[in-house]
């Protein structure tokens, strides 16, 4: 890495859900959730991003989940929180909300549904890294923005000052490779598929933002702490046992599989924001056996 672009962190972090109470931000909930995940080993925690249903906070709710999380680690393990929108001027205020609000770092997805065009997407991510002293990280998600980065859009983000990574959750490792062989000295790679965790190190990714670690977090630091020490064989086996879990943590549209699990663990209420719905009773059920 370039030296004036540091690593934010290094191994899971958790891109964490925001437990509800009464349409509300249950603070106690949130504070349960961040104490087990610090217990867990996990390296840093984003809040406010696709998992944490931050398309359905307004700008105060916004301020308040990462100053409550924010206050809660207290300067533990980093703090991430989503900044996206397919408004600049949104994605801005958010950026400035979270930078006020102490976040470490902060998340922009990709513009969506108004997809901007290569020149767009370059001045969206500079608008947004002018309005923090923060590092940025970009969130290439193809399967929720209808559009995909490619590596010669990472070798421009790169000229960006403070983009210092990418949450590459395209699912796509060729991209993968080819963006860490041409961009990895000036932008850390992180993937944000749980079940891609492996092979995606193996490519030279630094971790995951991983969904699953809101339930597993030692599991998931495991896997990556084998990982970073070459145990190959070792960590093709633990992700092999996993993957029962994950195909059920991804049966429906994230969070509502994970939050559920959650629940089952007794750390939140299964509440949900429209256009999310709690899990049908046949994933209810299957989610149920594995988190009894």
């Amino acid at each position: 890495m370039s030296l004036h672009k540091p690593t934010v962190f290094k191994g899971a972090a958790t891109a964490l859900i925001t437990p509800f109470r009464d349409g509300k931000i249950d603070r106690p909930a949130l504070e349960a959730l961040i104490e087990f995940q610090i217990a867990g080993g996990i390296a840093a925690i984003l809040v406010a991003g696709t998992t944490g249903e931050s398309a359905t906070l307004d700008f105060d709710e916004h301020r308040e989940l990462i100053r409550m999380a924010h206050e809660s680690i207290a300067g533990r393990i980093p703090l991430l929180a989503g900044c996206g929108s397919n408004c600049t001027d949104r994605a801005v205020r958010l950026a400035e909300i979270a930078t006020q609000a102490g976040a470490d770092a902060l998340l922009a997805v990709t513009p969506y549904y108004n997809k901007a065009s290569d020149r767009g997407i370059l001045a969206h991510y500079r608008a947004i890294a002018e309005a923090t002293n923060r590092p940025v990280i970009v969130y290439n998600v193809p399967s929720r923005t209808g559009m995909t980065l490619t590596a010669a859009h990472y070798r421009e983000l790169a000229k960006i000052d403070r983009v210092c990574a990418v949450k590459e959750a395209s699912g796509d490792l060729g991209l993968l490779e080819q963006a860490i062989a041409e961009c990895g000295d000036d932008l850390d790679f992180y993937t944000g598929n749980d079940g891609r965790t492996v092979a995606a190190m193996k490519l030279g990714a630094r971790g995951v933002i991983s969904v699953a670690s809101n339930v597993l977090p030692e599991r998931m630091c495991e896997l990556c702490r084998l990982c970073d020490e070459g145990n190959d064989r070792r960590a093709a086996q633990k992700m092999q046992e996993l993957r029962p879990i994950l195909r059920e943590l991804s049966a429906e549209v994230n969070p509502i599989p994970v939050k559920y699990a959650a629940f089952l663990c007794g750390f939140c209420l299964p509440e949900y924001r429209l256009p999310l719905t709690p899990p049908a009773p046949d994933l209810c059920r299957r989610l149920e056996k594995l988190f009894p």
